[in-house]
């Protein structure tokens, strides 16, 4: 039996106001982003509500909150001076040409109005809430549209919205947290025949640059289209365009980057194991964090055992496989696969398929519910939501309280200071999350520098920063076109030069 366009006239499907209905989601899936983030929430008007990682005392912290801050602000910032807003101009200069700014897409859009209203602070916490409702309300739509119940897509949306794996990613400041979300609206365009729609979500997922999870996504979707019925030349447009898609990423960001050669010995470092399933901790890591809760997999196989149906085995299948995945070089065979499947030889994150995981514990969870609580009274889905919500919460920790420093007078005063390069110290190796710092006070004042941050940087950029570190000599700054130099802290090399500004450990200087 299938579910599409099954409705019913119980409780939980009498009509509604699609006003109150459309509140009293937005309500409650906010309210699981207060849930999720709380007590870090209090402090959610001064500091990052993010890793929580400690840097130099005086100065903002380090994470990767910062990069993906910094991708989202630069279309904005482009646009507003008449520049392509799909291109980073200032970082790995002048070594490399400007670089495309994948992670820009499609959330800065959002992103953009929030830091122009708020600041740069409280828009990232601002849009690290909004994807909590954004995972809920996508997913809440997709499960209607395959005919569960209010009460079952709600518990579902909330499933996904509060899956740990997708809430810690959130956290660490990885924008494959709200990447995931575009996949349930892939498969609600599916469902409602907006092909069009879905085929764009889907395609948006490298395009965003989240290569590995579109691996998945694509292969997932085609089964989910497969077996649930629709066009299948739209099918076949829809994989074209996401596979192009991925091509044109590998193409102009990750070829000859420092993360085209990965090795399986980084694999090897980032592989969960069986343990970390069921624990609420990321033991082994964050990469190695794979938690899916205690109560909601339970649902998951009740539903695959009572409601035999296409959807549940397409579910059952997108649960499992990026579970087995996950464990990387734990699982027997997964060296092989990785050599020899197309793209997977690039990464080295096996637990990146998650997402798709908990997506498909989600639908499945509704499923389950959907047979329990259709003809009971309001406590019992208003129970069952409870019961959920507090599985997937208790015990992890999503985010903390993480430092900023905004409006920082050495970075205001080479905003005022004229054109040249710019060279921070110390220097960090291009792929070290330390580097997220610079940019995150670039957007103070943006220029052009030899450094930065991306784990896809040009090999160019390695190298310069070899020939930087651990002292940059004078030629070498020369040679770069460096006429500024922020130290941050008390590096071994000292700057030269005219002292613009200080503020606590960072100051800025012109160098003759």
């Amino acid at each position: 039996m299938e579910l599409r366009g099954r409705r019913g006239a119980g409780p939980g499907r009498a009509p509604r106001s699609g006003a109150v209905l459309v509140a009293a989601l937005v309500a409650l899936y906010l309210g699981a982003a207060v849930v999720s983030t709380w007590p870090a929430l209090r402090h959610a008007d001064d500091e990052f509500l993010a890793e929580g990682l400690r840097g130099v005392p005086g100065a903002a912290a380090p994470g990767d909150h910062l990069q993906t801050a910094w991708q989202l602000w630069l279309p904005g910032h482009q646009l507003g001076r008449a520049a392509a807003p799909w291109e980073d101009p200032y970082s790995f200069r002048p070594e490399a040409d400007p670089r495309v700014n994948f992670a820009g897409w499609p959330f800065a859009v959002v992103f953009g109005p929030l830091q122009l209203l708020f600041g740069t602070v409280v828009g990232w916490n601002l849009f690290l809430l909004l994807g909590y409702l954004g995972a809920g309300a996508l997913t809440f739509v997709w499960l209607r549209s395959v005919g569960l119940g209010i009460w079952p897509a709600a518990i579902g949306g909330l499933a996904f919205a509060l899956a740990p794996y997708r809430a810690v990613q959130a956290g660490a400041g990885h924008l494959l947290a709200w990447t995931s979300m575009l996949l349930p609206l892939a498969l609600w365009g599916w469902e409602r025949r907006r092909y069009w729609l879905a085929s764009a979500a889907l395609a948006s997922i490298p395009l965003s640059g989240q290569v590995h999870l579109a691996l998945g996504a694509v292969a997932f979707f085609m089964l989910y289209a497969l077996l649930r019925g629709g066009s299948r030349r739209w099918l076949a447009g829809a994989v074209v365009a996401t596979v192009a898609g991925g091509l044109l990423v590998w193409a102009l960001a990750i070829r000859d980057s420092i993360g085209e050669g990965r090795s399986f010995a980084q694999v090897e470092r980032y592989s969960a194991q069986l343990s970390d399933f069921v624990s609420r901790t990321p033991e082994h890591g964050l990469e190695a964090f794979v938690f899916l809760g205690w109560l909601t997999p339970v649902l998951a196989v009740l539903a695959l055992v009572s409601h035999r149906s296409r959807l549940s085995l397409v579910l059952g299948v997108g649960a499992l496989v990026p579970c087995l995945l996950a464990l990387g070089a734990n699982l027997p065979g997964y060296e092989t696969l990785w050599e020899a499947l197309p793209g997977l030889g690039s990464t080295r994150v096996p637990g990146r398929f998650m997402p798709i995981a908990a997506l498909s514990v989600a639908g499945l969870v509704a499923v389950a519910l959907d047979q329990v609580i259709q003809h009971k009274r309001w406590f019992v889905p208003a129970a069952a939501l409870v019961l959920v919500a507090l599985d997937l919460r208790l015990g992890v920790t999503a985010v903390r309280p993480t430092s900023t420093d905004p409006d920082n007078r050495a970075y205001a005063a080479l905003a005022d200071a004229g054109p040249g390069r710019l060279a921070e110290l110390p220097p960090y190796p291009p792929d070290r999350q330390d580097g997220s710092v610079y940019l995150y006070y670039a957007m103070q004042a943006p220029r052009e520098r030899p450094g930065g941050y991306s784990s896809v940087a040009p090999e160019a950029a390695l190298r310069t920063y070899r020939r930087l570190a651990p002292c940059p000599s004078g030629g070498e700054l020369d040679r770069l076109g460096v006429r500024y130099v922020t130290v941050f802290g008390r590096p071994r090399c000292p700057a030269t030069g005219e002292l613009l500004a200080r503020d606590g450990p960072v100051a800025s200087y012109r160098r003759p």
